[in-house]
């Protein structure tokens, strides 16, 4: 299984992204996509999860701000963030969960400053 992110980058204070991330190999119908992050100096922490049904959970500290979706048929999950704050700076990791067991891609920066 691999993951393939894009979509990070330089934004000013308010500005928007969409972060894309793209699976491909063996992957079992039944997952759970989502988006984790690390800011400088800080642990890894859940950004939002997405079920194959469309169940989500997204962090509070970004609710209201981003939205996570999925396209199925092409394995792909998205996180839409608007109305971006400088500590929304960190690098954001693309994850895929199959019957428990964790693939990651290879994190894209999101860097927020004017």
């Amino acid at each position: 299984v691999q993951l393939q992110a894009s979509g990070g980058g330089l934004v000013q204070p308010g500005g928007s992204l969409r972060l894309s991330c793209a699976a491909s190999g063996s992957i079992f119908r039944i997952n759970v996509m989502g988006w984790y992050r690390r800011a400088p100096g800080k642990q890894r922490e859940l950004v939002a999860v997405i079920t194959t049904g469309g169940t989500t959970n997204t962090v509070d500290s970004v609710k209201g701000r981003f939205t996570i979706s999925r396209d199925n048929a092409k394995n792909t999950v998205y996180l839409q963030m608007n109305s971006l704050k400088p500590e929304d700076t960190a690098v954001y990791y693309c994850n895929l969960q199959i019957k428990s067991v964790d693939y990651w891609g290879q994190g894209t920066l999101v860097t927020v400053s004017s």
